[in-house]
């Protein structure tokens, strides 16, 4: 086997790893993040901030599986970038209603 023809599948596996490790943490930590602005407060006001919290090693499980079992990867990196980039939006939108940017 040459170089050149196994270039594409090392290339694939590379961007697969990167998909499944950094921008999968990524997506799990800014779904944290969010979560707090898009979950009820709760009684004492607290369910908000802990439940996401507490359930980030299972959506840092569920990116990372969906990153590695999916066989499209222009796919997989179009679902895992768009959730990033939502939650991203959300938090940003959060933060300039809060210094009264966005009315």
């Amino acid at each position: 086997m040459s170089v050149t023809a196994a270039f594409p599948s090392r290339a694939r596996a590379w961007l697969r790893g990167l998909l499944a490790g950094p921008l999968a943490l990524l997506t799990a930590l800014l779904t944290m993040m969010g979560g707090a602005l898009w979950l009820p407060e709760g009684a004492a006001g607290l369910d908000h901030l802990v439940v996401p919290v507490v359930f980030f090693p299972m959506l840092w499980a569920g990116w990372f599986l969906y990153a590695c079992l999916d066989p499209r990867l222009l796919r997989g990196f179009a679902v895992v970038g768009g959730a990033a980039l939502l939650q991203l939006g959300l938090i940003l939108v959060h933060l300039m209603a809060a210094k009264g940017a966005v009315t």
